[in-house]
């Protein structure tokens, strides 16, 4: 980077700085929306395109330094639209722009997709006054495509890697991009999307903040979908006020998406307005005892967690075992078998008429013909779900919905909460993830340690339906109590260092 001031608070001070910190600055004058972006644009030249390549960002905005020299002109002439004014923010591929930038779910078969129209959550950040800086690579199609696919592979983007262990950790998924991104600090924050556990495992997997919001509190209008009971966006960032932050200008209400209009009192909520260190003390919380929670944790994990545990009760937390007489259950996913065929089919009729594909039968056929590219894991998921109707009447689906509802609800996480009046679940990593997402409810991740050699660990807050202000307020006292985030050792190959 040529400019001497930029190079150093690009290496010095942007590598952990928060948004308020950024605001800051461009409050005092001392740097501008379009310095931050060419500060991104260089550390993703030097990080996630030497070196080991993280490869997490697919596309960047033709049109991110122009958009923020006009933020940085309308910030001079009538002050900053409130906390995203000029930040920086990266998308999933899976988000609608309409703009120069394309979406495609990590697929060769939607590479020159442009969609018609801003997805719900781009015009929200838009109108906070965001920059959206790029597109963020992902598991292809929202990793509902084969099994065996790894996290964070696409055919359009190939591999991510997790910047704290390039090929020794898992990245997550399938929001993979957007969590390594954000771990190495290529933008301020970005938008992950879930349907279960895509948000949460790579955020716990690249130690950051991630929340899976309440079903219904941002609108997927404009998001390619897999399911409509259990999809939905959310912030991943470095930590949780900047992740409050991102959540309040994300949600809202959405004709558009009738499950944003169950939750009006949360729409216009100022997450991070509130936020207190010692909002653990007196919490009683609810650590489920089944053990299919804890069989994939190693011994210095569950130790982990037994540390982060212990914390909780130091700073004043009640806790108490509780059980879910749905931990073991026969779970299977047929309700999101049956549902992307309906789901894409109307995303995929919508898209402009240049675009080829429009069903899922012509994505398989796609993938069918350049097998060589785009099946190298194959597409059994995609098959799977196109032998059904589409039509969501099969006695199959309306059985599994109903069980996931009850099971996930009634008997998981509505029943332990309920056991001893506890305020939320508490869970190790991103454990029961996948409850909370059949449910639709709120999870939120927070770093909380290493393993010996490096691995990100986490814990999870869970809470009923648009409790996000209050899981919220648990994850703030637990990190700004414990501080362990610490960001990963990046490497630069030699040639390209020395132009750094």
């Amino acid at each position: 980077m040529e400019n001497p001031k930029l190079r150093n608070l690009r290496d010095g001070w942007l590598p952990e700085a928060t948004i308020d910190e950024m605001q800051e600055k461009l409050a005092s004058g001392e740097l501008t929306s379009r310095e931050l972006v060419l500060m991104y644009m260089s550390r993703i030249a030097l990080y996630d395109k030497s070196g080991p390549r993280i490869n997490s960002v697919l596309e960047l905005n033709p049109d991110a330094l122009h958009i923020a020299i006009a933020l940085d002109a309308e910030r001079a002439e009538r002050g900053p639209r409130g906390p995203l004014h000029g930040i920086p923010v990266l998308l999933k591929d899976n988000i609608d722009t309409h703009d120069k930038m394309h979406t495609s779910a990590g697929s060769l078969a939607l590479e020159h997709s442009i969609a018609p129209r801003d997805s719900f959550v781009a015009a929200q950040l838009r109108k906070a006054g965001a920059v959206i800086l790029g597109k963020s690579n992902m598991t292809e199609w929202a990793n509902f495509m084969a099994v065996g696919m790894p996290s964070g592979y696409s055919s359009r983007g190939g591999q991510v890697l997790n910047p704290y262990g390039p090929g020794k950790f898992n990245v997550g998924g399938s929001s993979a991009g957007s969590g390594a991104a954000i771990a190495a600090n290529l933008a301020a924050v970005a938008v992950g999307t879930e349907t279960s556990g895509s948000i949460l495992n790579p955020s716990a997997q690249n130690a950051l903040v991630g929340i899976k919001p309440t079903v219904g509190l941002i609108s997927r209008s404009g998001i390619i979908p897999i399911s409509h009971t259990q999809d939905t966006a959310g912030p991943m960032s470095r930590s949780v006020k900047d992740a409050a932050y991102l959540l309040a200008a994300l949600a809202g209400k959405d004709e558009k998406d009738p499950a944003t209009l169950a939750s009006p009192k949360l729409q216009h909520t100022d997450f991070a307005g509130s936020l207190e260190h010692d909002r653990l003390n007196g919490i009683k919380l609810g650590v489920p005892g089944d053990f299919v929670f804890y069989e994939e944790l190693t011994d210095e994990k569950r130790s982990l967690f037994e540390q982060a545990l212990a914390k909780v009760t130091e700073l004043g937390a009640q806790l108490e075992e509780v059980s879910l007489p749905s931990a073991d259950a026969d779970w299977d996913y047929d309700v999101l078998d049956y549902e992307f065929k309906s789901g894409i089919n109307a995303y995929l009729s919508g898209l402009h008429p240049s675009v080829k594909v429009r069903s899922l039968a012509q994505v398989i056929a796609f993938n069918k013909h350049h097998m060589e590219k785009m099946l190298k894991y194959g597409q059994k998921i995609l098959q799977g779900s196109e032998e059904t109707s589409g039509a969501l009447t099969e006695e199959q689906y309306l059985k599994a919905l109903e069980h996931d509802q009850f099971m996930s609800k009634d008997q998981g996480i509505d029943y332990a909460l309920s056991q001893g009046g506890a305020a939320a679940l508490i869970f190790p990593h991103d454990h029961g993830s996948d409850i909370a997402a059949r449910a639709g409810y709120p999870s939120i991740t927070v770093p909380a340690g290493y393993t010996a050699d490096g691995e990100p660990f986490a814990i999870t807050f869970t809470g009923h339906a648009y409790s996000e202000p209050q899981l919220i307020q648990l994850a703030y006292a637990f990190e700004q109590a414990t501080k362990v985030r610490r960001p990963p050792v990046l490497e630069v190959a030699a040639s390209k260092g020395e132009e750094a």
